[in-house]
C-alpha cells in the first residue's frame, strides 16, 4: 500500500521496519522447516551470515543471499542439536547483532551447538585501526586505504569515515575490538581465545586488510 505524502517519516520508518521483520520471520521460518534434514548430523560445518562468499563442503547460512542453504535468523535460537558441529565460522556478519543480548545469546547458542574441541571463528571489522589513526599519528594508513575502498561519497572528513566504520550506513550494531570480543566469547564458555593471522583457506581475500580475526574453542 502507497502511503500518502504527508505521512510521517518517523511512522514510515516504522513501517518499513515492520514489513521487514515480517520478510525475516517469513525466511526464518522457512529455514527451520529446511533445517530438519540435518537434525541428524553430528560434524557440521556452519558457514554463518555468507553473503557471496559460499563455501564448498560447508552449510552455509545466511537471510538474504541466494548463495546460502538456508535462510535462518541468528538473534533466534539455532535449530541444530547440542554438539553437533566441529566448527563455526562467521565472517564480517557479527557486527551486524545488537549487542549485548542478540550477539550474546548468538553466541551462547555456537558454544551448545559446537562439540567439544570445536572452533568458533569469527571476524569482525577491526576498529582499533581506524580509532589510532583518527588520535594519530595515522602510520598504517587508515584513512588513505578507507578513501580508497569502501567510503561513500558523502564521507568528507574523518570523522565522517569513522562514522561509516562504526555504522555501515545503519546496518553495524556494534564495534569491535579485541579487548572485547574476547570478554564476550569468554563470557559464553569459550576458551584458548587466540587473535589470529588472515588464512588465505579460510577467509575472503577482499578482507585481508581492516578484519580482526579470533579464534575460540570449546573445552573438551
Amino acid at each position: 500500500m502507497k502511503l500518502p505524502a504527508s505521512f510521517p517519516s518517523g511512522l514510515r520508518s516504522a513501517l518499513r521496519l515492520l514489513r521487514d521483520e515480517i520478510r525475516v520471520f517469513q525466511h526464518h521460518r522457512k529455514g527451520i522447516k529446511k533445517a530438519a534434514k540435518y537434525s541428524r548430523e553430528t560434524n557440521l560445518k556452519l558457514n554463518i551470515g555468507c553473503g557471496p562468499n559460499r563455501k564448498l563442503g560447508w552449510l552455509n547460512i545466511d537471510l538474504f543471499s541466494p548463495q546460502a542453504d538456508l535462510a535462518l535468523d541468528m538473534r533466534e535460537p539455532i535449530p541444530f542439536r547440542d554438539n553437533s558441529a566441529a566448527i563455526i565460522y562467521s565472517e564480517h556478519f557479527f557486527e551486524h547483532l545488537d549487542y549485548p543480548d542478540p550477539a550474546k545469546r548468538f553466541l551462547k547458542e555456537c558454544h551448545r551447538i559446537l562439540k567439544p574441541g570445536g572452533t568458533f571463528s569469527v571476524g569482525v571489522p577491526d576498529t582499533e585501526w581506524p580509532l589510532q589513526a583518527y588520535v594519530g599519528p595515522d602510520d598504517k594508513n587508515y584513512f588513505a586505504w578507507s578513501k580508497a575502498n569502501c567510503l561513500p561519497e558523502w564521507c568528507q572528513t574523518r570523522i565522517d569515515d569513522i562514522n561509516y566504520h562504526f555504522r555501515q550506513d545503519g546496518e553495524h550494531r556494534f564495534a569491535y575490538d579485541y579487548e572485547t570480543l574476547n570478554f564476550a566469547l569468554t563470557e559464553a564458555g569459550f576458551s584458548n581465545i587466540k587473535q589470529r593471522s588472515f588464512d588465505a583457506n579460510l577467509d575472503t581475500e577482499q578482507r585481508r586488510i581492516g578484519t580482526l580475526y579470533v579464534d575460540a574453542l570449546v573445552k573438551e
